[in-house]
């Protein structure tokens, strides 16, 4: 397992941001935009535009994806 994060370019709303995200988040999160049927970029637009301006789009992120698999395994 490697816990460096590694950095991804996306584009939010037409603007090209930086994410650096462990690599097991990455593909947690491609999974959960794949189940969607949406682009990631899509699915990382809606994530920055719910997030408060206290958190950063990354943890944002992680936390999307910790809920994502929580709600999954509570089911």
């Amino acid at each position: 397992m490697n816990a460096r994060p590694v950095k991804h370019s996306l584009t939010l709303r037409g603007h090209r941001t930086s994410v650096s995200l462990e690599e097991e988040f990455w593909r947690a999160f491609r999974e959960i935009a794949a189940e969607e049927g949406i682009a990631l970029n899509a699915l990382a637009a809606r994530i920055d535009a719910e997030r408060g301006i206290e958190a950063g789009l990354a943890s944002a992120i992680r936390v999307h994806v910790l809920r994502h698999f929580r709600a999954k395994n509570a089911d």
